[in-house]
């Protein structure tokens, strides 16, 4: 440890084991920010959680059931990745993680309305002016 950072922390009141401390013990070093439940840190992985979680999951379980069963079987189950909605209900349900999974939530809804959006943008684009 350099002698500027050794300042530091002993500006901080911290105490700071120097070269001659050997035995000297560290207090526990409090979690960073994002261990301690900072609210935007929440908010956006809750948001892009959800965002990841429609495209990814499905896509995942499609491949599955394709790699398993033939074409018109892995087609007859694909309805059945909704019980992945399962996964934010609970979320939301448990009180300790109500906050992320309302926001995972929210991401889901987010991105299926701009998906939903840009497939009715194209397909009035299309209709209007290619047929």
């Amino acid at each position: 440890m350099s002698t500027d950072e050794h300042q530091v922390e002993e500006a901080a009141g911290e105490p700071v084991a120097g070269p001659g401390d050997e035995g000297a013990v560290e207090p526990a070093r409090q979690p960073d920010w994002w261990h301690r439940d900072h609210p935007t840190f929440t908010a956006l992985t809750g948001f892009f959680t959800g965002l990841g979680f429609v495209i990814v999951v499905p896509g995942i379980f499609a491949g599955i059931l394709n790699a398993l069963f033939d074409y018109h079987t892995a087609e007859s189950l694909f309805p059945f990745v909704l019980v992945a909605l399962a996964v934010p209900l609970g979320l939301v349900l448990a009180p300790r993680t109500r906050r992320f999974g309302l926001y995972m939530a929210v991401g889901m809804l987010t991105t299926l309305l701009v998906v939903l959006g840009v497939a009715a943008l194209v397909l009035w684009y299309l209709v209007t002016y290619q047929s």
